[in-house]
């Protein structure tokens, strides 16, 4: 069976090269906390990617869609497109959440990125860099399951709901994942400036 043939082998296919890849260049040394880091790399991949596919690709597609009179419509992406892509999304958005927050767990520094690194004998700018990252991450996760994800249920009528609740869940929808794209702009910064020593290094 070829591997590139579905979507399972392709991800299965890829882990295998790059346990062979870390065997090879490492030895044969488990190491949890690159693990986890890596799990916590994939998902926000995941999660980032797609929600800049839906607010630079899907959401402007869908308006294009619905301006064009006699088009084939938008409706094979809310139908096919939209409720796998975001399984997807929120699964990714929670396992990067999880996975972020048990590396900073396993780094000690769960607790001092939660408070920006403002408790203890001395101020810890590493953990203020990492902490705002934390924090937007988690800000994001709730703009996810609490607004994005349970609006959408009602715009792809996964769940009932009258137009005027459509219309609400739109807005709502929308202005979450506006500001889940705008949060992650600063937070990957923070994210690179910690594994890097700070912002403007």
């Amino acid at each position: 069976m070829n591997p590139l043939s579905s979507v399972r082998g392709v991800i299965i296919g890829g882990i295998v090269l790059a346990i062979i890849i870390a065997a090879a260049t490492t030895g044969i040394h488990f190491n949890e906390l690159s693990l986890v880091v890596w799990v916590h790399v994939m998902a926000g991949i995941t999660w980032i990617g797609l929600l800049y596919y839906f607010n630079f690709v899907q959401v402007p597609a869908l308006a294009d869609a619905a301006g064009d009179e006699g088009g084939p419509g938008g409706a094979g992406i809310t139908k096919y497109v939209a409720p796998r892509a975001l399984w997807w999304f929120r699964w990714g958005a929670a396992l990067t959440w999880l996975s972020g927050a048990y590396a900073l767990y396993k780094l000690n520094m769960l607790h001092l990125a939660f408070t920006l690194g403002l408790v203890g004998d001395a101020f810890n700018a590493q953990a203020m860099i990492i902490g705002v990252g934390a924090w937007f991450g988690t800000i994001m996760l709730f703009n996810v399951w609490v607004l994005i994800w349970p609006n959408q249920k009602k715009i792809l009528g996964m769940v009932e709901a009258s137009a005027d609740e459509i219309a609400k869940a739109r807005k709502v929808a929308f202005a979450a994942s506006r500001i889940n794209t705008l949060l992650s702009i600063p937070m990957l910064m923070s994210m690179v400036g910690y594994g890097h020593g700070g912002f403007f290094i």
